[in-house]
């Protein structure tokens, strides 16, 4: 069991990544100080040193603390028992339209955001990133697999294969998305994701 001091050392932690993950979504990870979002915290900055070693340590337990939450929200949307899988699957990927704006995210495009930028600036967030994508694309080829079974949907290759290319077509989607400034691109992805999978929904 914890204690008060426990807890409250969590939700200080918590607050610290949620407040520089929303910065982050908007601005990237290179572009935001330490003091910014110190400020937006209203926290001290021994206190952020009490929780990470540096700059880039906070970068790696933020995009790991990103990743819990998305796998859970995507467990959550994939566990739907009352649906087959291709409606889970395409709830997934209409959330991932709604959710993934090109003007305001508040946090939720920060896989997007960052995985260009800090790949190439860390490798310990680029392993962090490596890691949490590759739960997503786990997860999806699941739920592939399963919805092959029950007939909800067709697969032409190997579940993990058609999850990996339908990951990259959205995370590809999403980038362009934020470049010509409307969601025209997801709405391609929409209809080329019911393509591969054989599904009229």
């Amino acid at each position: 069991m914890k204690t008060a001091t426990q807890q409250h050392n969590q939700q200080v932690r918590k607050h610290i990544l949620a407040t520089g993950q929303r910065i982050m979504a908007g601005k990237g990870f290179s572009a935001v100080g330490l003091k910014e979002i110190l400020d937006e915290s209203d926290i001290p900055k021994g206190s952020f040193y009490y929780y990470f070693s540096s700059k880039e340590d906070y970068g790696v337990a933020l995009l790991q603390h990103y990743f819990d939450d998305y796998l859970a929200d995507l467990d959550q949307t994939l566990g739907q028992s009352e649906i087959d899988h291709a409606q889970r699957l395409m709830n997934y990927f209409q959330i991932w339209r709604e959710t993934q704006s090109f003007s305001d995210c508040q946090g939720k495009c920060l896989a997007v955001k960052l995985g260009a930028e800090v790949a190439d600036l860390s490798d310990k967030m680029r392993l962090a990133l490596m890691q949490g994508t590759a739960g997503i694309i786990s997860r999806l080829a699941d739920a592939l697999e399963a919805g092959a079974a029950e007939g909800s949907l067709t697969l032409e290759d190997e579940p993990e294969k058609v999850a990996e290319s339908l990951y990259q077509l959205w995370v590809g989607a999403s980038v362009m998305v934020k470049i010509v400034r409307t969601a025209t691109p997801f709405d391609s992805a929409l209809r080329m994701t019911r393509q591969i999978l054989h599904i009229s929904l």
